[in-house]
C-alpha cells in the first residue's frame, strides 16, 4: 500500500454530491441486527418527529426478534402507534413506493390500510407514485427529530433482519406469515447534527412531493439526542456528504451525484477500489473501471456480490448485463488487477446469501454507502440517496475506513479484522491479501458469470433492460422484435394460444377424464342447485356483491360465481345488478372518506386517473370499464373521491361492464357445458368462444390506445 499523498478534493458539492454537512458521530452498521436494533432504539428516543423513507416497509416487521425487552410493542406498526400515543407532540411520517404489480407477491397486502385506517392520527402514511413510468423510490432513509439519521441499503421490512453469522437455522430470521428467512448481507450508515437535518430537508422534500403538503422542520431550539447509548461511534466530529440519483420528472431536471462521485473516485483510486453490491450492471461504472485496468498501473479491484439471480426473470436481465459486464473487463484484465466474489457459508447452498449492501471503498479515503446499487437505474432513473465520506488527509476518518473495509472482509473469511490487516500490510495489495486468506470453510469463492451464446443473442442492451431513464413502449417493441418479424411474431403467437385452448378443450372432453372426476363434480352441481333454490338466496348474493366491492374482491370472481350459481342468463342479470349495486357502495364510501384519504390508499394512481379522466369525460369512464386499468373498487373509490356526477358514474359503469359480463356469462356457460356434457362439439365451442374473446379484446386495446394517442 502507498502512503497517503495530497491530491485534490473528491467530493464537490454541485458535482458529486447535494451537501457537505458536518457530523457529530458516525456510525457502520453491518447487517440488520446491528441497524434493526439501533433504529428502534433511536425511535424509542424520538421526541417530535420520526422519518421513514423507503422502498418497501412492512408493518409486521419486528426489529428486535430476538425479544427487545423493553416493554414496547415488538410489530413496527404497533410500536409507531404506541410511540405516536405516548409522546404528544410526536409525529411519524411513512412514505413507501407505490410499487409495481411486478412486485405484488413481495409486498405487504393493503398497506396503505394498514399505516393509514389503522394508525395512530399523527402516524402519517403516504404511497409515492410521483416519478416517472419504469422508475421506483428506492431511497431507504429514517430521520430521528431532525438529529440523527441512517441512511443505506436497509428497508424496514419483512426477510432482512440477520446476523454477522449468518446462520443457516438462526430461528430469529422468520416471514412474518411464517417460514424460514434466506440470510441477508447488508449496510447502513448512522450520522448525527447538521447532516441529520440536511437528510430531515430531504425527507420532507419528498414528502412534499407526493402529497403536496409542506412540513415544518424540528424546532431548531429544542434539545434531544436520539443517539443510542449503546451505538459505539466510528468516527467523530467529521464531514459527510449526501450524494443523490432523481429522475427527470415534471418540474424536476433529474440528478446524477451518485454516478459522478464513482467516476470520480474510480478515476482517483491508487491502491484499491472494493465494492459490496446486489447489482453489477451499469455500463458508466464497467467503463471507468475498464479504464484503470488498461493503464500501467492502478488499483485492485475486488468486486463482491451474490451468487445467485431471484428467479428466472433476473437471471436472464440483470444476470445477463453481469456476465456481459465481466466478461468485458477480463479480456482486458492483462495485469490481473480484477476480482469479483460471493460469500460461502458452511451449511447454506452456495451463493444462498443474499449480498444486498450498497457500499464502495476507494483505498483508505472514501466510503460511501446508500441505496444505490451498481445499476443504470440507479444511477439515473430511480431515486437513491447515499452518504460518502472522504478521508483527505486526516488519519482518523482512513483508520475509520480501513477498519470497515476490514470488518467487511473479516466476516466474509471468517477472521478477525485484525488478521485481514495483517495480510493486507504483508501482501501489499489488496487481492493478493484476500487470496492469502481464503480456503477456509466460510470464505469467498471467485464470481465468474458464464453466459451463453444463445441467451447473449437474444437479451437486447441494457437500455432496455436496466435503463438510465424511461423507456418508451413504442421503443421497447423496436428493439424486443425486428420490424420484418412482427406480424409473423403475432401470427404465431397467436395461433399456439388458440392451439393450446383447442388442446386443453378436447382434453377435458375426452374420454380420459370422464371416469372419475364427473360423478363429484355431478353432485356439486346438485348441491349449488339446492342452494339456488333458497329464498334469501337472490339478497344474499347482492348483499355479497355490495360487501365485496367493500372488501377489494376482484368483481370477476363474483361474476364468475354468479353464472356458476344461477345460469348464464339469470346469472348475468345478477352479476350486471351486483356490480351497479358494488359500484354505487365502494362510490359512496370514496365520497365519504374524500380526496385526501383516498389518496392514502390508492397513492399517486388517483391523481394519475383524475387528470386523465378529466380530458375525456362520461366517455373514458366507459373507457376504464372495458379496458380495467385499475382494479374495480379502486376505481370506484377514485370516482367518489373526485365527486364524478353520480349519475353519469352508474351510466358509464353499466355500458362498459356489459360487454365483459355479456363474454363472461356466456364463456362459464359453455364451460360448465362441458363439464355436464362433455364431448369433442362442446371443447370445439369453447375453443372458438375463447378465440372470439381475445380478438375482441385486441380490438378494443388497439381502438383505446389509437384514441389515447390522438
Amino acid at each position: 500500500m502507498t502512503r497517503w499523498q495530497p491530491r485534490t478534493a473528491i467530493l464537490v458539492p454541485g458535482r458529486n454530491c447535494w451537501r457537505l454537512e458536518p457530523a457529530r458521530r458516525v456510525a457502520f452498521l453491518i447487517d440488520g441486527q446491528a441497524y434493526f436494533t439501533a433504529v428502534r432504539a433511536a425511535a424509542v428516543r424520538a421526541q417530535r418527529s420520526i422519518f421513514i423513507i423507503g422502498w418497501d416497509i412492512d408493518s409486521r416487521t419486528r426489529l428486535v426478534p430476538e425479544g427487545a425487552g423493553d416493554g414496547r410493542p415488538e410489530p413496527l406498526l404497533e410500536l409507531l402507534n404506541a410511540l405516536a400515543a405516548r409522546r404528544s407532540g410526536l409525529h411519524v411520517h411513512v412514505l413507501d413506493w407505490d410499487f409495481a404489480m411486478l412486485y405484488a407477491t413481495e409486498r405487504e397486502l393493503l398497506p396503505a390500510y394498514k399505516l393509514g385506517w389503522r394508525a395512530h392520527h399523527r402516524l402519517h402514511f403516504q404511497l409515492d407514485g410521483t416519478h416517472p413510468v419504469g422508475a421506483s423510490h428506492h431511497q431507504k432513509v429514517v430521520v430521528i427529530d431532525d438529529r440523527m439519521a441512517f441512511v443505506g441499503g436497509f428497508d424496514l421490512t419483512n426477510c432482512r433482519w440477520d446476523t454477522p453469522a449468518h446462520a443457516p437455522d438462526d430461528p430469529h430470521r422468520r416471514h412474518p406469515r411464517g417460514g424460514a428467512c434466506p440470510p441477508f448481507h447488508d449496510v447502513q450508515m448512522a450520522v448525527d447534527g447538521p447532516v441529520a437535518a440536511a437528510l430531515g430537508e430531504l425527507a420532507r422534500e419528498r414528502w412534499r412531493r407526493a402529497t403536496g403538503k409542506t412540513l415544518e422542520a424540528t424546532d431548531p431550539g429544542f434539545e434531544t439526542d436520539p443517539w443510542p447509548p449503546d451505538l459505539e461511534p466510528d468516527l467523530r466530529d467529521s464531514r459527510v456528504a449526501i450524494a443523490r440519483t432523481e429522475p427527470e420528472y415534471q418540474a424536476n431536471p433529474g440528478l446524477q451525484e451518485i454516478k459522478q462521485l464513482y467516476l470520480d473516485a474510480i478515476a482517483a483510486g491508487r491502491d484499491s477500489l472494493y465494492f459490496e453490491n446486489q447489482f453489477f450492471s451499469a455500463g458508466a461504472i464497467a467503463e471507468a473501471l475498464a479504464a484503470r485496468l488498461t493503464a500501467a498501473e492502478g488499483p485492485d479491484i475486488a468486486l463482491i456480490s451474490r451468487l445467485r439471480d431471484e428467479g428466472w426473470l433476473e437471471a436472464t436481465t440483470m444476470g445477463v448485463l453481469r456476465a456481459r459486464l465481466y466478461q468485458r473487463l477480463q479480456c482486458v484484465d492483462a495485469q490481473h488487477r480484477f476480482a469479483s466474489f460471493y460469500p460461502h457459508v458452511p451449511g447454506l447452498e452456495p451463493g444462498f446469501l443474499n449480498v444486498h449492501a450498497k457500499l464502495f471503498i476507494m483505498d483508505d479515503e472514501l466510503v460511501t454507502i446508500g441505496s444505490a446499487n451498481l445499476s443504470n437505474r440507479s444511477l439515473g432513473l430511480d431515486t437513491e440517496c447515499n452518504l460518502a465520506i472522504e478521508a483527505h488527509g486526516d488519519a482518523r476518518v482512513r483508520q475509520a475506513i480501513r477498519g470497515l473495509r476490514h470488518r467487511l472482509l473479516g466476516e466474509h473469511l471468517d477472521v478477525p479484522p485484525e488478521a485481514v490487516a495483517e495480510a493486507h500490510a504483508k501482501a501489499g495489495r489488496l487481492l493478493a491479501g484476500i487470496a492469502s486468506l481464503r480456503g477456509r470453510a466460510r470464505t469467498l469463492r471467485p464470481l465468474q458469470p458464464e453466459l451463453s451464446e444463445d441467451l447473449d443473442a437474444w437479451v437486447p442492451d441494457s437500455r432496455l433492460i436496466d435503463p438510465e431513464q424511461p423507456v418508451e413502449p413504442e421503443e421497447l417493441v423496436a428493439q424486443w422484435v425486428p420490424v420484418e418479424a412482427r406480424v409473423a411474431l403475432a401470427s404465431r403467437v397467436f395461433a399456439v394460444a388458440v392451439l393450446a385452448v383447442v388442446v386443453l378443450s378436447l382434453a377435458v372432453a375426452g374420454q380420459g377424464l370422464r371416469v372419475e372426476p364427473w360423478p363429484d363434480l355431478q353432485g356439486l352441481f346438485q348441491a349449488i342447485e339446492r342452494l339456488v333454490q333458497a329464498p334469501v338466496t337472490p339478497l344474499a348474493v347482492l348483499g355479497l356483491y355490495m360487501i365485496a366491492g367493500l372488501l377489494f374482491v376482484p368483481v370477476i370472481v363474483l361474476i364468475g360465481v354468479s353464472i356458476v350459481l344461477f345460469g348464464a342468463w339469470p346469472g348475468l342479470a345478477y352479476a350486471w345488478v351486483g356490480a351497479l349495486l358494488s359500484a354505487a357502495a365502494s362510490y359512496g364510501l370514496g365520497r365519504a372518506l374524500g380526496r385526501r384519504r383516498v389518496r392514502h390508499l390508492v397513492g399517486g394512481r388517483l391523481d394519475r386517473l383524475s387528470r386523465r379522466l378529466a380530458q375525456r369525460g362520461m366517455w373514458s369512464w366507459v373507457m376504464v370499464r372495458l379496458l380495467p386499468v385499475l382494479p374495480f373498487s379502486v376505481v370506484n373509490l377514485v370516482a367518489g373521491a373526485l365527486r364524478v356526477d353520480l349519475r353519469h358514474f352508474l351510466i358509464s359503469t353499466g355500458l362498459g361492464m356489459t360487454p365483459g359480463i355479456l363474454a363472461i356469462a356466456i364463456f362459464i356457460d359453455r364451460i360448465v357445458a362441458a363439464i355436464r356434457d362433455p364431448g369433442w362439439g362442446a371443447g370445439l365451442l369453447l375453443a372458438t368462444l375463447v378465440a372470439l374473446m381475445a380478438a375482441a379484446m385486441l380490438v378494443l386495446r388497439r381502438k383505446a390506445t389509437a384514441a389515447g394517442a390522438s
